[in-house]
């Protein structure tokens, strides 16, 4: 099975299981953080909805600077409902969906590099990428998702099997 293929089927199995921790999030809470470091609620659930479209950024293009010398930091965006965060997620995750599938094999081992005011801050072929910058980031933050969330008494929806929410 080419990498993209199998690639893809992993994807379409981990972002169902996001976005069903996505649909929970309170945003009568979103300002709620478990430790004055932590981000908040709500911009744990935008920045989720943000990294879904690392998939496609991987595929379209060489590299990224998300701080180009002389510039700020481009703003990320911060949701205000559920329905914005659910919307820019799935459109996201469509977007780096149709990205993916299309790679060649042979461009899935080209490099690609990520960049702060000029700085590479990583740099590795995009099949390393999609699977650290892309889903394993995603899969942390749902983690985090899924401890403030029972932090603040939401019922969790399986993950990898039931929770004690479900027994």
């Amino acid at each position: 099975m080419p990498f993209t293929n199998a690639l893809v089927a992993e994807m379409d199995q981990e972002m169902k299981t996001t976005r069903s921790l996505l649909e929970r999030v309170p945003m009568d809470k979103a300002a709620w953080k478990p430790h004055g470091k932590s981000m908040s609620l709500g911009q744990l659930a935008s920045h989720l909805a943000n990294l879904a479209r690392f998939g496609g950024l991987i595929s379209n293009g060489t590299e990224l600077d998300f701080s180009p010398p002389g510039q700020a930091p481009a703003p990320q965006p911060q949701y205000t409902t559920r329905e914005e965060v659910l919307k820019v997620f799935d459109t996201n995750v469509k977007n780096s969906r149709e990205a993916i599938a299309r790679m060649s094999e042979e461009s899935t081992r080209e490099t690609w590099t990520l960049k702060h005011s000029g700085n590479v801050l990583l740099s590795a072929p995009r099949k390393v990428l999609y699977r650290t910058l892309f889903m394993n980031h995603i899969i942390h933050h749902r983690g985090q998702l899924s401890v403030y969330l029972r932090l603040n008494d939401v019922p969790l929806p399986s993950i990898y099997g039931p929770t004690a929410d479900m027994v």
